[in-house]
């Protein structure tokens, strides 16, 4: 079996979809008999730890354990971490680990690092393509995709395989337009076996103390941020009296949001409870009635809580953005319902449609539950994933 040493942007306890799908697909990977580790930036800004010596943690799964090597950080810079020690620790991980595969992790600037490293060059590389840099809606990230990209490029350039994450958005990628021979589609996975079928007794009464048990109740996760589309989904919900919206994460547009809720006079039907710890998450999941992603551009490239959706068998409200994995995670009035991105009056009914029909909610939910269990249990994606590595 090869050693394989990722390189990602950050790691749980850091909430994000990436950095869930990496944690479990270690634990799966160690289970299947194969060794690995990662290296990732500290997600807490920690001055305290310059010049810290390259020492990893431990993530332990049964009678296995996963070095996961965190690098100082010192803020974000148009998402970014900025992380000067980051080829230092590269070096000495790629030293101490000796791995067999590097298999990096984009979008991630500190993984540009590999380019000049001897020893990370001369091994073969899988890039896992989480996302396109370039964004029609924020324009800053826009203007720095142009002196991101050659560095990117010559990523791709070097890559011995590129996985995609869907055909969808493999077909809509110009980043990887040039290299479509060497990109295989690989779906992201979820762990069944980490999420419980609910949460402790005392985590489900705070959940259901957060919902009005006389409307219908939908449940949106992800971070308050430019593509997400929070702002359709509460423009929507302010004409549909019958239902109620809990907001879950954290974010730079989280004051805004807060505005607009007061301004549509929403304070009665919806809530932002910023972050949620996992048992909570859990709670929230196996309590709503419907799970919304009203995401507006292909910064969304797969959505991965959707497959959190999907798991505890909830039906989906999402955006069918042109060219996402979302129109192939979410099969239209199969597993869910998908209506046109920032469309208000579709969203309109398309909620009303959900809370007008609970038997046909139900219905949904668990068609998504069995395409979960056929396509995203971690453990198929991990074997697909060494299927690659295999012919590497």
């Amino acid at each position: 079996m090869p050693r394989i040493l990722h390189l990602g942007k950050y790691f749980p306890p850091f909430a994000g979809g990436m950095e869930n799908f990496l944690a479990d697909l270690l634990v799966a990977q160690i289970q299947q008999g194969q060794t690995v580790a990662a290296l990732v930036h500290d997600h807490q800004s920690q001055w305290s730890r310059l010049g810290a010596s390259v020492q990893p943690e431990t993530l332990s799964s049964q009678s296995h354990s996963v070095p996961i090597y965190r690098v100082p950080s010192y803020g974000r810079l148009l998402y970014a971490p900025v992380s000067p020690h980051f080829p230092f620790w590269l070096r000495r991980v790629l030293q101490d680990f000796q791995p067999d595969i590097l298999h990096l992790h984009l979008p991630n600037t500190s993984a540009f690092w590999a380019l000049l490293s001897p020893h990370a060059r001369r091994l073969p590389w899988v890039i896992h393509w989480h996302a396109d840099v370039i964004s029609e809606v924020n324009s800053s990230l826009s203007m720095a995709y142009h002196a991101y990209r050659p560095f990117e490029q010559n990523m791709l350039a070097h890559a011995q395989a590129i996985i995609a994450t869907s055909a969808p958005y493999l077909a809509s990628s110009l980043a990887l337009q040039p290299w479509r021979e060497k990109c295989h589609v690989i779906p992201l996975g979820l762990s069944f076996d980490r999420l419980p079928e609910q949460a402790p007794y005392q985590t489900t009464q705070w959940a259901m103390q957060q919902w009005n048990p006389s409307r219908t109740k939908f449940l949106c996760v992800g971070r308050l941020t430019y593509y997400k589309g929070h702002e359709t989904l509460l423009n929507a919900f302010a004409q549909i009296e019958d239902a109620q919206l809990l907001m879950i994460g954290q974010g730079e547009l989280r004051s805004q949001l807060e505005s607009l809720i007061t301004a549509l006079n929403l304070k009665n039907r919806v809530k932002l409870l910023g972050y949620c710890h996992d048992e909570q998450l859990t709670a929230l999941f196996s309590t709503c009635d419907c799970f919304c992603l009203p995401s507006v551009e292909r910064t969304e490239a797969f959505g991965l809580v959707l497959l959190e959706a999907m798991r505890y068998a909830k039906p989906i409200l999402a955006t069918a953005i042109p060219g996402s994995g979302v129109t192939w995670v979410v099969q239209d009035k199969q597993t869910g319902l998908l209506v046109p991105p920032a469309n208000v009056p579709a969203m309109i009914q398309a909620v009303q449609q959900m809370a007008d029909a609970p038997s046909y909610c139900i219905q949904l939910g668990q068609a998504g539950f069995r395409r979960f269990m056929q396509l995203f249990d971690i453990k198929q994606v991990s074997l697909e994933v060494t299927k690659l590595y295999n012919q590497l």
